[in-house]
């Protein structure tokens, strides 16, 4: 249906009398929307059609009636279909230009999507009108011809016959831009290329889709009616412009229904999400759950296509709902002097989200404390209110406290709630009566006292305080320091009396004050006691005389050209000290002749000598102090003066000084006892030497280590006589000018084979350098010597025999058993040695076993 003349620049929306049969597009192409049998009689419907801007209306009647049926010449004949012609160029007649025809715009194809069939589907014509007089060939190109996607759109090159050949899909592609072209059967152009635009028509086969499948959103509980929530939005390939692809949106559904079905609306086009009604409490619904549709054909039910979304909406808590305490008043308790005590437990209960801003309770003392001695925390976990001491309460003041305790969060109310009574509440605290330390007022306490008071003077009375008055008790006084032990205190009333003298220059007094510690400890459960210190400022009086200082001096033996300059020593102060008075004593009559002292200010006075000369050496002058107490004391004091020769600079030249010649008695006998220590470890160093050489003397064999007869024995493996012959004196192999007499050996520890006192034997002795055949003499003569010796063993043991000599250039025995000459010696001579030599002949003389 179409407007015979319409601004095109209008907008007009189409309606059906019969919807539910026939539907118009807005282009006007009526479709039906459904299968259903046509009666041959004439059907009839109304199409309505209504400016969008002006809503002016129009109407036309639409009358449908059946096809005829189709015969064999009805067949036969191809339906009619639209042509094209190619458009007619200028050309040149008779010399001069001939206008034709001018071109002409083709207007476009349209074409409905998911067209049915059947295909290939004619769609229009080209011709040229050339094709009368010439063979033409038609072509197509562009896409959907010869260019991706190939194949769609084909062409009779001999009839000129535009054809579809399977669905179109708009959503893909939703224009077609062709060019048609002729030409003769050799190519040659004859045509200019004309352009084919296809629209594809759009149709509803797509559903709306939401871009997400669950939609989240959050609203503050107690929002006002048009409070915006969230935004959902679905998307529709069909074609926007289109009714197609025009969506509405609408709710479905609400979980909970409560308090009302209807809570929240949606904005049908934009699908924005706003409250419609009050009463959002998150404490009794937390969450809504909405159901979205979203349907096509601006939300037709009958002919869009629709599809849903959730939409969750979590209700966010405010502070709507105060902390109401549990009870009205809260009990609890604490000993007195104690901070840090937890007092009472404060419990509130809040509706709000807990562990939130709005949930999270904070306590304020409002009341009852006006000192700040309490203080309420907040426990994170549980928020109950924890009442706590910070500052010491004293029984004896405050028994008890009556604290008004208010509760908040850390969030204002919401706008409009107000805190109920239950948001306040009363805490009482009981006081606990303690055992509390004794203290001493004033303290430290001070007094002024003279030095010098004598032992038993009453000084004053240093008493405790006991705190508890409400408890009977007893205080006793006990002395806790007193570092000169001055001092006694009655343990009952506290009373200091001295109990020696007191004395300001004592080294534990420090800027005149003598401090002394005192304990007060009652009888309470458990016992407390405190201290108290008591400060004595000694007043100084006049008892120490000066002295002089220094107390050792040096000058030359003549008057010049020095001079010793001295002052005064006093332990007092001022008054009782400088300035003093310098004077020499009548006695004895030298001092006054030899010395004169001049007074050279208040506090030093110079010593020179009277005479023209002093002999040499140590002088003690003894002078006369005075100081300026009231009355004064004096004082003779030495002063050792050094009397010496000077060099021309008043130097004194001496070796001597004076220190080194009044040494006093303990360094002298500290003296006398390093020079006693160390003669005593010289004395002890010469004995250990000694005895090392006496032992190494005892020791030291008379031969050489490699002529040792014991080891060349040894190794010959005998074994002598017996057990008995194994004890032998070793002392029998040493030289015998260096052997010990036997005489001074004590009687009664000589061992068997030991030699008995008598005149020793002379034993033969090699000359230092024997003859190598003297051998056999030697060895026989000694063998004689040692059967007639009375004094030898009577065992098979070590002889003298067996000294070779000192520096003997003869070997070692055991040459004998040497390898080199055991096979070429004859060992029978070994018979005639005596029975002494019995065993060496049974070894070596036997022949050849």
């Amino acid at each position: 249906v179409k407007f015979s003349n319409c601004n095109g620049k209008r907008k007009v929306q189409y309606e059906s009398s019969e919807p539910a049969d026939f539907k118009v597009d807005e282009d006007g192409m009526v479709y039906a929307v459904r299968s259903f049998p046509l009666s041959s009689e004439h059907a009839k419907f109304l199409i309505y059609a209504q400016d969008k801007e002006t809503q002016e209306k129009w109407q036309v009647a639409v009358k449908l009636s059946l096809k005829p049926a189709l015969t064999e010449e009805s067949v036969k004949e191809p339906p009619e279909v639209e042509e094209i012609v190619f458009p007619r160029q200028f050309s040149k007649h008779s010399g001069h230009l001939q206008r034709q025809k001018r071109d002409w715009v083709i207007p476009p194809i349209n074409l409905p999507e998911n067209s049915r069939g059947p295909f290939p589907q004619e769609l229009v014509r080209i011709r040229s009108d050339r094709d009368k007089n010439l063979s033409l060939r038609y072509s197509v190109t562009g896409p959907g011809a010869d260019q991706p996607p190939t194949g769609i759109f084909i062409i009779n090159p001999i009839s000129g016959q535009l054809s579809v050949t399977k669905p179109l899909d708009r959503e893909q592609i939703a224009r077609f831009h062709l060019r048609a072209h002729a030409v003769d059967i050799n190519g040659n152009q004859v045509e200019n290329p004309i352009d084919i635009v296809i629209n594809v028509i759009d149709m509803n086969d797509n559903r709306p889709e939401f871009l997400h499948q669950v939609w989240n959103g959050t609203v503050p509980e107690g929002s006002k009616p048009g409070t915006y929530v969230m935004t959902v939005t679905a998307i529709d390939a069909d074609d926007p412009n289109a009714l197609n692809g025009m969506l509405r949106y609408r709710i479905l559904s609400q979980a909970p229904s409560t308090p009302s079905p209807n809570m929240f609306t949606i904005n049908n086009e934009t699908g924005d999400i706003i409250t419609v009604a009050a009463g959002l409490d998150r404490e009794k619904v937390q969450q809504y759950t909405l159901i979205i549709q979203a349907t096509d054909m601006e939300g037709n039910p009958t002919y869009g296509l629709s599809n849903t979304a959730t939409a969750i909406i979590t209700v966010t808590d405010v502070n709507d709902n105060p902390p109401e305490f549990t009870a009205m008043t809260f009990y609890g308790e604490v000993p007195e002097n104690r901070v840090d005590v937890i007092v009472a437990n404060l419990t509130v209960t809040d509706k709000d989200q807990p562990h939130t801003p709005a949930w999270n309770a904070v306590y304020r003392i409002s009341g009852g404390d006006p000192t700040g001695r309490f203080a309420i925390q907040t426990d994170p976990n549980s928020n109950d209110g924890l009442v706590t001491v910070v500052k010491p309460i004293d029984f004896e003041t405050n028994r008890m406290f009556v604290l008004t305790v208010a509760a908040e969060n850390q969030v204002p109310l919401a706008k409009g709630i107000q805190h109920p009574p239950q948001s306040t509440a009363t805490v009482s605290v009981t006081v606990i009566d303690v055992n509390e330390n004794p203290y001493f007022a004033p303290n430290p306490k001070i007094i002024r006292q003279e030095e010098g008071l004598h032992a038993g003077t009453m000084l004053t009375t240093f008493t405790a305080q006991d705190p508890d008055r409400y408890m009977q008790q007893n205080i006793r006084y006990t002395k806790l320091s007193d570092p000169a032990n001055w001092l006694k205190i009655d343990p009952v009333n506290g009373q200091i009396t001295t109990i020696a003298v007191l004395d300001r220059e004592s080294p534990n007094v420090k800027n005149n004050i003598y401090n002394a510690t005192f304990l007060a400890s009652d009888n309470g459960i458990p016992p407390m006691s405190g201290t108290g210190t008591l400060q004595i400022y000694l007043l100084d009086i006049n008892d120490n005389a000066p002295q002089v200082l220094p107390q050792e001096a040096e000058t030359c033996e003549t008057p010049d050209p020095n001079s010793i300059n001295i002052t005064a020593l006093d332990y007092d102060i001022d008054p009782n000290a400088g300035p003093f008075a310098f004077d020499l004593p009548l006695s004895p009559v030298t001092i006054k002749r030899n010395w004169t002292i001049t007074r050279l200010n208040g506090d030093f006075a110079q010593l020179n000598l009277k005479i023209k000369f002093l002999e040499a050496g140590i002088y003690e002058v003894p002078i006369i102090i005075t100081d300026s107490g009231n009355p004064p004391k004096s004082n003779i004091s030495i002063l050792r003066v050094k009397v010496c020769q000077c060099d021309s600079n008043g130097d004194c030249t001496d070796v001597d000084r004076i220190v080194g010649a009044g040494l006093g008695t303990g360094a002298i006998i500290a003296i006398l006892l390093c020079i006693i220590i160390l003669l005593i470890l010289v004395l002890m160093f010469v004995v250990w030497m000694k005895c090392r050489d006496k032992e190494r003397q005892a020791k030291q064999l008379l031969i050489d280590p490699e002529d040792d007869v014991r080891d060349n024995i040894l190794k010959y493996d005998e074994e002598g006589g017996g057990e008995e012959d194994q004890d032998y004196d070793l002392s029998q192999l040493q030289q015998p000018d260096t052997v010990e007499p036997d005489a001074i050996k004590p009687v009664g520890i000589r061992r068997m084979d030991e030699r008995p006192i008598h005149a020793e034997p002379q034993y033969p002795v090699r000359s230092a350098a024997p003859h190598p055949g003297d051998i056999g003499d030697f060895i026989n003569e000694g063998l004689k010597a040692a059967d007639n010796d009375p004094t030898a063993p009577p065992y098979d043991s070590l002889l003298v025999f067996d000294y070779e000599g000192s520096g003997s250039t003869a070997g070692s025995l055991s040459s004998l058993n040497s390898s080199s000459s055991g096979g070429e010696q004859d060992y029978d001579y070994l018979n005639d040695w005596g029975p002494r030599f019995k065993k060496l002949a049974d070894m070596y003389g036997g022949g050849d076993d």
